[in-house]
């Protein structure tokens, strides 16, 4: 019975099309393969196809003699038709492109190219996915699997969640959603996450005790430290805000001695911009020294804080007409180079910094080079720029020059990695809705929105010419006519 299955299949194998020559070893999945190259050549055999059938049908069709009587009635008619005509055509296609201007500002893609390639593209034969059929056991297995994953994704609220304030109080964590969302004051604030500190240490020197006995009792440790680092690090912020800025550097300091690895939670930038407040600009540069390393990340604080130092010793005498007439110094050409690179890092924060863009209450995320970083970092750093007399003035003249140094396209950067494309639609998700999120680098308007702009243009000249020059432009459309017709009867 096996056997005889087996010469079934091979019977069934060798009568099918798509079969492979005896004796050759087919590779692994040359049907699909195959399918997929002749659905991605249908469209263009059917346009060969239908040119050619055109051709051979020229004669039966008549097509000469239609033509010659589509030129007849086109010369009937008055120019007031052709006026009407193209009016109409004008305003039509400026009606497109004023709804394809305002989708593509909204949803920064074009609509026109969108539908084409939803419902036009699997017409004309082009595939995006595989290529399973729909009432395939694998395709039913993948859309199984896809709602499966997207169920197993989704965040719910618990609907037994404790109570905050009644029953959460028992741990660090607890004090600091109480100090984040129900505190009004920050005093109040401060009083709250002194509480959670207490807690805090607590846990904290229990799990070192019992660090060693798991690797749940090491991750149990790595969670508690992050809880401490962050209540000491919003300790430091409250000590700030009340204006004991001292206390705060020295909070911020101590943090940085005692956990070291914790580079990523970003502690130094909250140290810089305290000592700025403090104008200890020697304590700020020895900041820079350690964590401006071309090894560690970069942030917008970080670099524009280096290019604030090395403008603050030219920017006081800096004049454009002057460097214009004698040329840059060599200390001038190190601030300008540092405003370069940091403009490079963050395009969009001199907007803000120059204030040609309003500021907004910064969000609780960033993204590091996007317009949510560039808010977070104006809105503290601002002050720190106006009071250093002239700097304000050194960025405003020399930070568009940052644009002509990158590559463009940006297929690679000048001193950093390409400026990532992704930022605007993060940026989107993070900042309100109200705010005009800055985009960098300028998208291209889609071929669609220049293809309707153009059309409503010259459909308006040509109605314009036909109502002010009607025989010139009846004998050119007499001509247009004729040309097309030769054409034809060439064919």
């Amino acid at each position: 019975m096996a056997d005889g299955d087996g010469l079934g299949e091979a019977a069934a194998a060798a009568a099918s099309p798509l079969a492979p020559a005896p004796g050759l070893i087919p590779p692994p999945g040359w049907r699909e393969r195959l399918r997929a190259g002749l659905a991605g050549t249908g469209a263009s055999l059917w346009f060969v196809a239908g040119l050619g059938l055109l051709y051979a049908l020229r004669v039966p069709l008549r097509l000469c003699e239609n033509l010659a009587a589509v030129t007849v009635f086109l010369n009937s008619l008055t120019p007031k038709f052709y006026v009407a005509l193209t009016g109409t055509s004008s305003l039509i296609s400026g009606l497109i492109f004023i709804f394809e201007w305002w989708y593509f500002h909204k949803h920064g893609t074009s609509f026109i190219e969108q539908v084409s390639i939803s419902h036009l593209r699997p017409l004309m034969g082009g595939t995006e996915t595989s290529i399973s059929e729909p009432g395939s056991p694998s395709s039913n297995r993948e859309s199984e699997t896809s709602r499966h994953n997207l169920s197993e994704c989704k965040v719910w609220r618990n609907p037994l969640n404790l109570f905050r304030g009644a029953e959460y109080r028992s741990c660090a964590t607890a004090y600091v959603l109480l100090a984040e969302e129900e505190a009004t004051t920050i005093v109040d604030a401060e009083r709250l996450f002194k509480q959670a500190l207490k807690a805090g240490e607590t846990i904290y020197r229990r799990s070192q005790q019992c660090q060693h006995q798991s690797p749940q009792h090491e991750a149990q440790l790595r969670r508690d430290t992050n809880v401490l680092v962050y209540i000491k690090r919003r300790l430091a912020m409250c000590a700030r805000k009340l204006g004991r800025i001292r206390e705060a550097v020295k909070i911020m300091r101590d943090l940085m001695k005692e956990f070291p690895p914790l580079t990523m939670l970003n502690i130094h930038e909250n140290l810089l911009e305290s000592l700025l407040e403090l104008q200890a600009y020697a304590d700020v540069q020895a900041v820079l020294a350690k964590y401006d390393d071309i090894s560690l990340p970069k942030s917008a604080a970080i670099c524009y804080t280096a290019a604030l130092l090395k403008t603050r010793t030219v920017s006081d005498k800096f004049s454009p007409e002057t460097a214009s007439r004698r040329g840059l110094s060599t200390a001038e050409i190190n601030a300008v180079e540092a405003i370069h690179r940091a403009v490079e890092f963050n395009p969009h924060v001199p907007k803000y910094l120059l204030e040609m863009k309003s500021l907004i209450l910064p969000p609780e995320h960033i993204l590091k080079r996007g317009d949510s970083e560039a808010i977070a970092y104006a809105f503290f750093h601002l002050q720190h720029w106006k009071r250093i007399e002239g700097a304000l003035n050194l960025l405003q003249c020399t930070w568009e020059g940052t644009f002509r140094m990158i590559p463009y396209p940006l297929e690679k950067g000048h001193l950093f990695y390409p400026y990532p494309s992704c930022t605007e639609t993060a940026d989107r998700e993070l900042l309100p809705t109200f705010h005009h999120v800055s985009v960098y680098p300028k998208k291209e308007l889609p071929f669609f929105i220049h293809f309707t702009a153009g059309l409503c243009s010259s459909t308006a000249m040509i109605a314009l010419l036909t109502h002010q020059f009607p025989e010139i432009m009846g004998v050119f459309a007499k001509a247009v006519s004729m040309i097309s017709r030769t054409c034809v009867e060439y064919l």
